[in-house]
């Protein structure tokens, strides 16, 4: 079978940090030792941040270095995914995660498009098996549009949007003409966030223990956006728009779409932009979900909402991924038969991106 991780990450580099810097030396700088545990400062804040109310992850704590994982260069990354037995790999940015959240218009475009330009010439080094996500500055939906649209020019897969934007969730009517390009475009979206990257903070704002973070951060941040998707009726209106909730497990799904599905029965007429039950959307193929290969609701998320929605994603090289150990527990799960394996592994992650066959 094919294995398609579909949330890789890819480690940006100083080559591309040093472009920027020279571009924007006014908007972003290297940390120095005085600054903390940080690697840089964007905008005058850190990135990540981490310390205080939602903290990140401290910058030298965020990579699996110590299995002996090589992330810096494409060699290094092709060799660290045969030895786990990954045939594809999609990145979602490290650093430049928080770009959604950068405040400055102009910069943020022009981060999104150089960052852009420097992924697709990555993965071009990946011998056909590197697949790229686009960064937008989602605040200026224009400007976002354009950007997808360059990016779609570039061979990138997908796009990447947070959870809530700064002040708008993402059913804001603001947003439906992006929604509308992403269909034109054929271009999926892949929800996307990590704690301490000045986005707004779903929950966390109770912990600044970043375990505790961690842990509430993406599920929470997921439970948002997939009840504006729904509820806010942004799946009705764009029917062809596929969406990934992306690196917060499987596990939470089945019991969520269940809460939504018990309110749309009992209290329906209070979100008239809903036509249909979760599970509906799900079954047209418009929103997915990643999973670690380990979880043991696997099958209760196929039993329930089918068996096309569940992509298999490793986190390489960040600190939780299971690198090189993220494919074998799903290999070698016996509570799944080996057509719903092929399909988590890779089948419905090449479907969702459009990947060549």
């Amino acid at each position: 079978m094919r294995v398609v991780d579909a949330d890789a990450h890819v480690i940006e580099g100083r080559e591309l940090i040093g472009e920027l810097i020279q571009r924007f030396p006014d908007k972003i700088r290297f940390s120095d030792p005085s600054d903390g545990d940080t690697a840089l400062f964007i905008e005058g804040r850190p990135y990540p941040q981490s310390k205080g109310p939602g903290a990140g992850c401290r910058a030298e704590e965020g990579m699996c270095l110590e299995r002996g994982a090589n992330p810096f260069t494409p060699d290094g990354v092709l060799a660290d995914a045969d030895k786990d037995g990954i045939d594809r790999l999609v990145f979602f940015p490290s650093a430049a995660l928080g770009l959604p959240g950068f405040t400055d218009a102009k910069f943020a475009a022009e981060f999104a498009r150089a960052y852009n330009r420097w992924m697709a010439a990555y993965c071009q080094q990946g011998q056909g098996r590197f697949f790229g996500v686009a960064l937008v500055p989602i605040e200026d939906v224009k400007a976002s549009i354009q950007i997808m649209t360059e990016a779609k020019k570039l061979g990138l897969v997908a796009t990447m949007i947070p959870a809530v934007l700064r002040e708008r969730n993402l059913d804001h009517p603001d947003l439906d003409p992006f929604y509308s390009a992403a269909e034109d475009l054929d271009m999926p979206l892949g929800i996307h966030g990590a704690p301490g990257i000045h986005l707004p903070k779903l929950g966390t704002e109770r912990f600044d223990n970043y375990l505790k973070v961690h842990v509430i951060s993406f599920p929470f941040d997921m439970m948002v956006a997939s009840t504006a998707l729904i509820l806010g009726g942004v799946l009705e209106r764009h029917p062809r728009l596929r969406v990934a909730l992306l690196e917060s497990g499987v596990g939470w799904v089945p019991y969520f779409m269940e809460r939504i599905e018990e309110h749309l029965e009992k209290r329906g007429r209070l979100t008239p932009e809903c036509k249909h039950e979760p599970k509906e959307y799900i079954a047209r193929g418009q929103l997915y979900v990643s999973c670690e290969a380990g979880e043991c609701a696997i099958p209760l998320a196929v039993e329930q909402l089918g068996e096309d929605f569940v992509m298999y994603a490793s986190d390489y090289p960040h600190w939780d991924s299971e690198w090189p150990e993220s494919t074998r527990p799903l290999r070698e799960r016996t509570d799944l038969s080996m057509s719903v394996k092929e399909k988590i592994l890779g089948l419905n992650a090449e479907r969702f991106y459009g990947l060549p066959a």
